[in-house]
């Protein structure tokens, strides 16, 4: 059975190391070159954007903590391998499109993968953890 609060809580970590990954500090001046942005997105219309944001992080932390439960794991490290294959099945591979038909560059794709990668561990660890 899912463990909604773990979902939530995964879904809110996740969300938080996005902020953390986007932001200037870390990955948000590299992205937003990459991007092709000269100065910073206009805030109007951010919190609609956050808020559908957060909403399919919630969906994606449910989808992984019912492979979690479907699959039987109930340790970190195997909802985190549930994570992996996602990211590797479904995430890596749907986005090269941007390389390929958007003339996206690579270091966009790794840039970008790299934060789903890493979300997607912690969602899976969460809820794995808390089956």
């Amino acid at each position: 059975m899912v463990n909604y609060l773990a979902v939530l809580i995964a879904a809110v970590v996740s969300f938080l190391v996005g902020w953390a990954w986007y932001s200037k500090p870390v990955f948000g001046k590299v992205w937003m070159s990459l991007m092709g942005l000269k100065k910073e997105p206009k805030h109007e219309g951010m919190a609609k954007n956050l808020v559908i944001g957060f909403l399919g992080t919630l969906v994606t932390a449910y989808v992984v903590a019912y492979f979690v439960d479907m699959l039987g794991y109930m340790t970190a490290l195997s909802g985190m391998m549930v994570g992996f294959w996602a990211w590797l099945g479904f995430v890596a591979t749907t986005t090269v499109g941007g390389v390929l038909w958007e003339n996206k560059p690579w270091s966009l794709w790794l840039l970008n993968n790299g934060h789903n990668l890493v979300t997607l561990l912690i969602i899976g660890a969460i809820v794995g953890a808390w089956v």
